[in-house]
């Protein structure tokens, strides 16, 4: 998924733009609201964040011009002002969600993936709902959730990515290039680290027993298996 940051504020933009991509998302940047709408029309991103107090084209009038594009996308004012005036116009205008400034992490990647959750719904064919299953583990790619029995676990689209290519391949081994190449993106530099960093936290949500794995498999030399 991509998304447009539109921010004026370089430090917060780069801030975001880490944030998102170390959640599996792919981003494009705009520092004023003429650049950002510019950015909408050529990209088409799958969703927006969009800062109120930009230089050349306020927030609210980029969002009353996408809204004239595509009535669907999904739309994150990002503000400082706080006045209940400011929300209430910002939500008329067809925004999905509201964020103020100054927001903690765990604030924006909350907001983030209930937006991703409504469009991976929407996306979805009509009246289904798919269940990957590792075992006792049922994977909801769509909700960006896991669950066994009564535990729900939360998580990032890039861990749904590497437990979805798992799945398709079980039985399978999956090289870490193909990783990499599916989960993060063909233009991501490839680092050990970086990968094997992110499968460790991702064992310690999903197995019952991180230091004995039964869905994430490691191949030493090769990559990652689920044998299903």
């Amino acid at each position: 998924m991509k998304v447009l940051i539109a921010e004026d504020d370089i430090h917060i933009c780069r801030g975001l733009q880490d944030l998102l991509e170390s959640e599996g998302y792919g981003t494009i940047a705009a520092g004023d609201g003429e650049q950002a709408l510019a950015l909408f029309e050529s990209e088409r991103p799958d969703f927006v964040l969009l800062d109120i107090m930009m230089p050349k084209r306020d927030g609210y009038q980029v969002c009353r011009d996408i809204r004239r594009i595509d009535a669907e996308v999904p739309v994150i004012f990002i503000s400082a002002k706080s006045e209940e005036i400011d929300r209430v116009v910002g939500l008329e205008l067809g925004a999905d969600d509201f964020i103020m400034k100054p927001f903690g992490t765990r604030e924006v990647i909350a907001r983030i993936r209930a937006v991703t959750r409504r469009f991976l719904r929407r996306e979805a064919s009509p009246g289904t709902v798919q269940v990957l299953r590792f075992g006792e583990l049922e994977l909801f790619p769509a909700e960006l959730r896991a669950r066994r029995g009564a535990e729900v676990i939360e998580l990032s689209l890039r861990d749904v990515r590497i437990l979805t290519l798992l799945h398709k391949q079980r039985g399978k081994v999956v090289s870490r290039d193909e990783l990499y190449d599916q989960c993060w993106g063909r233009t991501h530099i490839p680092s050990s680290r970086t990968l094997d960093q992110h499968i460790s936290k991702l064992r310690k949500a999903i197995e019952a027993d991180p230091r004995n794995p039964s869905i994430i498999e490691t191949v030493h030399g090769i990559g990652y298996r689920y044998d299903g």
